[in-house]
């Protein structure tokens, strides 16, 4: 199995910027996709920026131009830099892998963005 660690959320104002890592570790020999989802309070899971092995990057249309994502493929590391942060950007931001047919998700982190 995967195991994924994320770090870096927090608390910021609107307008700051942020950045998020992700970590994989464990079986990660087959990785294939990294990326970051996010889920706000009573609403759905959402995809927030997909990163391919060869660097191909899909972004949700309310993050583009704005959040940044990148992939480290010999560490295993994806990153999210967020900028130009709104209230709306508020979530809990989750990790993704894609290893043959199944995803791995690590636990989350809370980004809190304020008026």
């Amino acid at each position: 199995q995967v195991q994924l660690v994320e770090s870096g959320g927090g608390l910021v104002q609107a307008g700051g910027s942020l950045r998020l890592s992700c970590a994989a570790s464990g079986s990660i020999l087959s990785l294939n996709a990294m990326g970051w989802y996010r889920q706000a309070p009573g609403k759905q899971r959402e995809l927030v920026a997909r990163i391919a092995r060869g660097g191909n990057t899909n972004y949700a249309d309310s993050v583009k131009g704005r959040f940044s994502a990148s992939r480290d493929n010999a560490e295993n590391t994806v990153y999210l830099y967020m900028n130009s942060l709104k209230p709306e950007d508020t979530a809990v931001y989750y990790c993704n892998a894609e290893s043959g047919w199944m995803d791995y998700w690590g636990k989350g982190t809370l980004v809190t963005v304020s008026s």
